[in-house]
């Protein structure tokens, strides 16, 4: 029995000697004795790790600070979810797993955009893409929603997207500030020599207007501490900041639609609201600088380039997706398209800039059908469950102010259980996320990349957890 206790150790010195054999460095010998700690870790924290790998998928983070480029950690935590999740749900069985309208509606969906892959335009560079990330989306979907089940996981995940947001809002930030990497000489990006997907202000404003609802919302939670709630505060107006820095238009739409949402169900004074709103929007895009942009700002006369290259592009969508009805052009081949299918050749192709359109190409009537059903379904889901936590809040106070009168008036009454009080932030901050997808989605290209879906998996976990205490 000794000598079989004793082979775990004699392999793992074995595999570290091999290791020293063939790296010879001494960081070989600090990793292997980090190694084992790490993988307890890893096994037991599994939607902590799951999270690392989205927050370094999503925003980027080994781009924007590229001393972490050579570790290869989103690699790493792409195979520690795998092997974590296969752990859990197979071996374990600590996982429990449920089904929804909502996971339905996304299957369909996916589904949809799998066969067109089959029948895009180029196969190529739809399989590539469908690859490389689509079918990670849709792993980390399914991962979300089976290991987000407490609040405690809740605020996790608010608490790790605000800190990677604001991570890189201030790497954007300094290089506003230095000159590095601008765009049309103001707009700022991160990245862009090494072709990074920050290296686009619009989509480096999509990233970091995905936070910018969490942060919103736990500076308006009521159960953490003030000094939370300041840091809050401070990371809001750091992302919001960056945002401005971007110039770009869906993500003033989003800021707008996240403070416009919060300031709405905040303030009860609409009067004021809406005055504050008249007074704060035109500050907000003179401080953002459009009108000094090369393209789209104020020089141009008439309908401006950048608008006019939407509306192109906007119509090549249209063409591209009646004569392809059923499945589309495939995902990522917008762009490729774009000289066959657009009624203006300016020598490039472009960008749909559109959400709504880059879905309705690449997916054809159907696909964009199907994501409508699912955005809608996903909104009705979200108003329910914002009802139910204020009824359960209501119910619980109404019960604690009977109970502290002693008039006996509750007696008899069930007493709903209580909710913790990170909930209803979490509420507000997920469907203020879904709105600000929308709004923004005016002029932002998010179909297929990271935020719904994070969004998405959060709200149907979020669903479930409230219907399971839900109001009679």
């Amino acid at each position: 029995m000794a000598k079989i206790g004793n082979l775990p150790v004699i392999l793992y010195c074995l595999v570290v000697g091999v290791a020293w054999l063939f790296v010879g460095h001494p960081l070989v010998t600090v990793a292997a004795g980090i190694a084992p700690i790490a993988i307890i870790l890893v096994f037991k924290f599994p939607y902590f790790v799951c999270l690392g790998f989205i927050v370094f998928s999503f925003f980027r983070i080994h781009e924007a600070f590229r001393f972490l480029i050579p570790l290869h950690i989103p690699l790493l935590l792409a195979l520690a979810s795998l092997a974590v999740l296969g752990w859990h749900l197979v071996v374990i069985k600590s996982i429990k797993l449920y089904w929804s309208k909502q996971l339905t509606l996304f299957a369909v969906f996916f589904g949809l955009v799998s066969i067109g892959v089959l029948f895009a335009s180029s196969r190529p560079i739809a399989m590539d893409y469908y690859k490389s990330t689509y079918i990670k989306i849709g792993i980390m979907v399914m991962a979300i929603v089976w290991l987000s089940r407490t609040p405690k996981d809740f605020l996790l995940a608010c608490r790790l997207f605000v800190a990677a947001g604001v991570l890189v809002a201030l790497v954007a930030l300094l290089n506003k500030v230095n000159g590095i990497g601008l765009v049309e000489g103001s707009r700022v990006t991160i990245g862009r020599d090494i072709g990074s997907i920050l290296g686009d202000p619009n989509d480096l404003s999509l990233v970091l207007l995905f936070p910018s609802s969490f942060a919103l919302s736990l500076f308006f939670a009521a159960g953490q501490s003030k000094f939370e709630r300041f840091l809050a505060g401070i990371a809001f107006c750091t992302l919001i900041s960056a945002i401005i820095a971007t110039q770009s238009r869906g993500g003033l739409l989003g800021i707008m639609s996240i403070t416009g949402f919060f300031g709405w169900h905040k303030v009860k004074n609409k009067a004021v609201l809406f005055t504050a709103i008249a007074f704060l929007v035109p500050i907000l895009l003179v401080a953002a600088g459009i009108s000094g942009r090369s393209s789209g700002g104020a020089g141009e006369d008439g309908i401006d380039a950048s608008s006019m290259g939407r509306i192109y592009a906007w119509g090549a969508a249209i063409k591209m997706a009646v004569d392809n009805p059923l499945t589309g052009v495939g995902i990522s081949n917008f762009f490729v398209n774009y000289f066959a299918y657009s009624a203006h050749w300016d020598g490039l192709n472009h960008a749909v800039h559109s959400t709504w359109f880059g879905i309705l190409a690449e997916t054809g009537f159907l696909g964009f059908a199907a994501f409508i059903v699912l955005l809608v379904n996903l909104l009705q889901n979200m108003q329910k469950a914002l009802v139910k936590v204020n009824s359960l809040n209501a119910a619980a106070n109404e019960r604690d102010e009977d109970e502290g009168d002693g008039d006996g008036k509750s007696k008899g009454k069930p007493k709903p259980e209580p909710l913790d009080p990170i909930i209803q932030p979490y509420v507000y901050a997920i469907y203020a996320g879904l709105i600000s997808f929308m709004v923004s989605g005016t002029f932002l290209t998010q179909g297929f990349t990271w935020p719904f879906y994070i969004l998405l998996a959060l709200a149907v976990s979020l669903i479930k957890y409230v219907d399971d205490r839900g109001v009679k």
